[in-house]
């Protein structure tokens, strides 16, 4: 996740609502005004905790059967819950799931869209991080399985691995897998952390692509920072972009730490991920394009970040130093952003926190929501939010929701927060009526007090919650009675 400073003390509505990067039609300056008032949607809503007890949900994801279907990163199950009841039920253990870090275990699900239509296609993908080299010590890395659902049992069975050997880390995962209207799977893979942190003497390879000869001896090494496009069956899309003249399962590169991936009407395909210390990001993710990391942060606009990479310092071997993200010594090289032109590079549509030069990081801390899941919303049931992205974010605590335009200059609108708890929020689904939305909760980690302090007393923690929408606040429509809805711990 993020690092530097340790603590945040951002007054909350400078976390929701100031320094929102503009869209990417605006290159100039950004704002630097950090007490812009925040900005909150006006509609009510009602808020349940459905069910508890679980091992670190990290996917949920409305299912043909009516059912939650959730993914645990340290509870290596699928859970299927039932909204109304919250009763859990195991579709599957997966004991070969690796797991001992923050960012590992059994992450990404995707439903086939013909799951429970009877084509025979009843296939729930799912993306986990495993042992690769069992008998040697630990060889972190990633696969991507298929598993085919028994609608009488209720079980999942039959586990095809169709993917297998990808690059993992101890950071920057990323590991968020959906299925595209083509057809094809999209799974989002981090940087690793290479270059920050615990890895910042680790080359970054988040702009480095495969040669034809390693594709072919399916060496996967340089599919870290990207998004890849897969094939159901695992191999490569012929119809995949090719870029710098080599066909791979790579769609888009650049990219720090995607976990968030979600297509929208029009079958555009957005993604949310981290910045380092500033510039989390939602992206219009287009084929073959570059998306900047770590050479680039947000926009090529010079603002508080300049590229430095530990790998290469010289004289002094990078393992000789200490690592400091505000203050590198002198033999690691730096490079602006504007010192750099790179092929194909894509703009973010949407920021958060462009901050501009002389922000003081260690007295206000890292600028950052936390980007997690992303989901589009295409119902009319809420007026006003029909195509609208909406974010979970985990520092922050809210969901934030973005109108969607047709302009490709300016595809994301201004964000708006909601659901506002002392929680991390880590992924959404939508209830197909579009008036039920269900949040998964961290198992720990930091997130935004009421004063604006970081805190780690989490309010739900494991959990999933259900908001309910209500009517608009300043219509004054019925709400339902307090008899109904099951009050969240403050």
């Amino acid at each position: 996740m993020k690092g530097g400073a340790t603590r945040l003390s951002l007054l909350l509505s400078v976390l929701l609502a100031a320094m929102f990067g503009a869209s990417r039609a605006q290159q100039g300056p950004p704002l630097t005004n950090p007490r812009i008032v925040t900005t909150h949607g006006p509609e009510s809503f009602v808020s349940r905790l459905v069910s508890t007890g679980l091992g670190s949900p990290w996917e949920v994801t409305w299912g043909p059967d009516g059912f939650l279907w959730v993914t645990e990163r340290v509870g290596k199950r699928v859970v299927r819950i039932n909204p109304a009841t919250g009763n859990q039920s195991v579709a599957v253990t997966i004991n070969d799931v690796y797991q001992t870090l923050a960012q590992d275990g059994l992450l990404g699900m995707a439903l086939d869209p013909d799951l429970l239509k009877g084509s025979n296609r009843d296939y729930v993908y799912v993306a986990y991080t495993y042992d690769g080299d069992p008998g040697s010590g630990v060889l972190l890395r990633m696969k991507v399985r298929r598993y085919t659902y028994d609608r009488r049992t209720e079980r999942l069975s039959n586990p095809q691995d169709i993917l297998t050997g990808l690059p993992h880390g101890t950071d920057h995962g990323g590991g968020r897998l959906v299925f595209g209207p083509d057809g094809k799977l999209y799974l989002s893979r981090g940087d690793q952390g290479s270059n920050f942190l615990a890895n910042y003497c680790n080359v970054n390879h988040a702009q480095d692509l495969p040669t034809a000869a390693q594709v072919h001896a399916a060496d996967w090494t340089m599919y870290q920072g990207k998004i890849l496009r897969i094939n159901p069956d695992g191999s490569i899309p012929a119809d995949n972009p090719v870029i710098n003249g080599v066909r791979s399962h790579i769609y888009s590169y650049g990219h720090r730490n995607p976990q968030g991936l979600t297509f929208t009407p029009g079958n555009r395909l957005f993604d949310s991920e981290h910045g380092e210390s500033i510039d989390d990001e939602v992206n219009l993710v287009l084929p073959g394009k570059n998306y900047g990391w770590p050479l680039i942060a947000g926009y090529q606009d010079d603002q508080s970040y300049v590229y430095a990479n530990w790998s290469a310092s010289a004289p002094e071997p990078c393992a000789s130093l200490k690592f400091d993200v505000l203050n590198p010594p002198a033999s690691v090289p730096r490079h602006k952003e504007s010192e750099l032109q790179l092929q194909d590079f894509m703009p973010p549509a949407r920021t958060f926190f462009t901050v501009p030069n002389g922000y003081d990081f260690r007295t206000l801390g890292n600028a950052t929501v936390a980007p997690a899941g992303l989901e589009v919303y295409t119902s009319p049931a809420i007026p006003g939010w029909r195509n609208s992205l909406l974010l979970t974010t985990m520092i922050s605590g809210v969901v934030f929701r973005m109108s969607l335009t047709d302009d490709p200059r300016n595809p994301v609108g201004a964000p708006v927060a909601y659901f506002k708890t002392l929680n991390r929020y880590r992924d959404i689904a939508i209830a197909p009526d579009g008036i039920h939305f269900y949040v998964a909760t961290d198992p720990d980690g930091r997130t935004v007090g009421p004063d604006g302090a970081l805190t780690r007393e989490l309010a739900n923690p494991d959990a999933i919650l259900e908001f309910v929408y209500a009517a608009p606040k300043q219509t004054g429509g019925p709400r339902p009675s307090s008899a109904t809805a099951v009050r969240l711990r403050p």
